[in-house]
């Protein structure tokens, strides 16, 4: 495949002709040449990164055309964002050359493109958690990294980059819940654990406690019988209720926790007759409170098998409501 590296060689000669050309003229060149020979698409996308090994060889200026040339190559899809790698080299990194070079990439990919796109293509190839790698090991931290591109002018890509190391790190943070899980830990050890992550990565109460039902939810093998699967439901959150009940200590935690419910009785068909039950299992040991149910009740449900729930809570909200008002009636007599 001869015209392979003539391309990238033609491209180091040509670095020094102005910006516009090399924006305006080399990317329809490449784009043409790859369209009408196809066989030419992944020898290229390999001496692009082998180019790419070689940076220090060029001067700054040559660097920055070469970024803006590879950020439009990107978004033209001629390239893959696994050419990236490249970039994680010890000695590029070592020396900055790897992250100045990525702003110039990036700036010029979001030109063309928005965040969304870049970010689809940068998890197609696995790269979407690798973004750390661009700086050394002692300033790889979302801190840095967030500073760093945000005072490039690329806060979007800061944005992203902190987004992708929280939802990592709830991962591995479920991941760790479930092992203690299945070890049978006692439960102040794994509130003890989770909350001291909580505090560590940042993760809200709300969003802990969609962690902790996703947790306890696929601890166990479900029946696959609906008229079974309701006891085996109520006996195993039964068990469960304080560890639920430990991340439901606001009002809006309660209310995920109920839409969390709701959602997983109508993803899981099996459930759908055990939504009720549930929530006044969770109403008994206190991890649901009358004023979340109700709140739920009247406007904070979801689609989601609407309907069916709904009606399935009516007596349950009624009884809550003359409660509510036996309670009021009684404070007034006191009075």
């Amino acid at each position: 495949m001869p015209l392979v590296p003539s391309l990238t060689t033609v491209a180091m000669q040509r670095l020094s002709l102005t910006s516009w050309w090399l924006v305006e003229c080399w990317p329809q060149v490449f784009n043409k040449l790859i369209r009408r020979y196809k066989y030419l698409e992944k020898g290229f996308e390999e001496e692009i990164k082998k180019l790419l090994l070689f940076l220090k060889g060029f001067t700054e200026s040559e660097r920055n055309k070469l970024a803006m040339l590879t950020g439009i190559l990107l978004a033209n899809g001629n390239i893959s964002a696994s050419i990236l790698c490249s970039l994680f080299n010890e000695n590029l990194v070592k020396e900055g050359v790897s992250a100045a070079f990525a702003v110039k990439l990036f700036k010029s990919w979001l030109n063309e493109k928005d965040i969304n796109s870049v970010a689809a293509s940068l998890r197609k190839v696995g790269m979407d958690n690798r973004l750390m790698e661009l700086f050394p090991a002692n300033k790889r931290s979302c801190e840095h990294f967030s500073k760093y591109f945000t005072d490039a002018g690329l806060k979007e890509l800061s944005d992203f980059a902190r987004n992708q190391q929280s939802i990592g790190a709830r991962k591995e943070l479920q991941k760790e819940l479930q092992e203690q899980m299945s070890r049978g830990d006692p439960f102040k050890d794994i509130i003890a654990y989770v909350k001291e992550e909580m505090k560590k990565t940042n993760i809200s109460e709300q969003t802990m406690i969609g962690i902790v039902w996703s947790s306890v939810m696929s601890s166990v093998e479900w029946n696959k019988k609906e008229e079974l699967v309701t006891e085996q439901a109520i006996k195993h959150l039964k068990q469960y209720s304080p560890l639920l009940k430990a991340f439901t200590s606001q009002g809006l935690s309660e209310l995920t926790l109920l839409l969390k419910i709701q959602e997983y009785c109508y993803d899981n068909i099996h459930f759908m007759k055990a939504f009720q039950k549930i929530v006044v299992l969770l109403y008994k040991a206190d991890v649901l409170s009358e004023e979340a149910i109700l709140k739920w009740y009247n406007d904070a449900h979801v689609p989601k098998g609407k309907s069916v729930f709904l009606e399935q809570m009516k007596k349950f909200v009624e009884w809550l409501k003359n409660a509510e008002e036996e309670s009021e009636s009684e404070e007034e007599e006191a009075d």
